[in-house]
């Protein structure tokens, strides 16, 4: 039983990808009205070692002594990855023992603008940051970063980072309706991207009961729509959950299990994560699929929202 390593998990944009979680739940830079993790109980941007590194290099020994190897590793996990001080370390060590596999960093990409981050992710193969607004008021609505957080400082970081960087760089980009997808909004996300070149523009929506109600989904014809809008070569939109099922990490065996506990009783995803001993993010991904099959439906109570089986009329 590993605690800082999860997966491999049923990636949409990386295969079967062993997660590297490097901070605890639900420490982060932003408190994003959209995030299937749930909201943030430690807003912050001090940078420390809140998951010991030894620890997650001892874990990464004994998954590659005992399984084949992954299509990529993730840093990714419950919180902003880059708030631990010792990524970096971690990062050099993936590469100097498995030079071979990928290694991909999932973060909001708000500390890029520190020099010391920068540094530290020029060592992964692809950095997949996020970016949904450039508007001070957009930022705010939908981010809601710690205090001083400005959109300006976000923006030029990773535009500083994309100059040094020679791997990939993923820009995903969040579409809420009524948040984020009005067109001067649109407009002004256009500008940023060509300051930043990303490689690819990946547009997204939400999958999963974000921490605020009443979010909805952008449809997908509003997605191609916005993708005409910006015009751009390298933008796509991220495939639907249920493309998962075909990836060769999806586990029926996990599947299986999520139902036949939620048979049992509504749970959370904490709840999930608990009681079947797999870390939320994996969770997730399964029941993003179990959704899209009308399988399961959720309800919102006061301590969160809740996964049940749906009813059969």
């Amino acid at each position: 039983m590993y605690t800082c390593l999860f997966g491999p998990v049923p990636s949409r944009r990386l295969g079967m990808s062993l997660g590297v979680d490097l901070v605890p739940h639900k420490v982060c830079t932003l408190n994003c009205v959209y995030c299937e993790c749930g909201r943030t109980t430690n807003l912050t941007l001090e940078r420390k070692e809140y998951v010991p590194a030894d620890e997650v290099m001892e874990e990464l020994k004994q998954f590659f002594k005992e399984n084949p190897h992954p299509d990529f590793i993730t840093f990714s996990g419950a919180g902003e990855p880059t708030l631990n001080s010792r990524i970096g370390d971690v990062l050099r060590f993936i590469k100097t023992n498995w030079p071979e596999v990928p290694a991909a960093v999932l973060t909001n990409g708000s500390l890029l603008s520190d020099p010391l981050v920068k540094e530290e992710l020029l060592a992964a193969n692809v950095v997949l940051p996020s970016l949904d607004a450039v508007s001070g008021r957009a930022f705010r609505r939908i981010d809601r970063p710690f205090h001083t957080l400005t959109p300006e400082d976000y923006i030029q970081g990773l535009i500083d980072f994309k100059k040094e960087f020679e791997g990939q760089m993923w820009l995903e980009v969040m579409i809420l309706p009524g948040y984020n997808d009005n067109e001067e909004e649109l407009r002004l996300l256009k500008e940023v991207f060509l300051r930043i070149k990303p490689d690819s523009i990946q547009i997204n929506t939400l999958d999963r009961p974000g921490t605020v109600e009443g979010l909805k989904a952008a449809p997908r014809k509003e997605l191609q729509k916005i993708a005409g809008f910006w015009n751009l070569e390298n933008v796509g939109i991220i495939a639907a959950a249920p493309e998962r099922k075909g990836i060769q990490s999806y586990r029926q065996d996990t599947e299986t299990a999520i139902l036949e506990t939620i048979a049992r009783r509504p749970c959370t995803l904490d709840d999930l994560g608990k009681i079947l001993g797999i870390h939320i993010n994996e969770v997730n991904k399964y029941l993003g699929v179990l959704e899209d099959e009308d399988t399961i439906e959720t309800i919102r109570q006061d301590r969160g929202v809740f996964y049940k089986l749906k009813k059969l009329h």
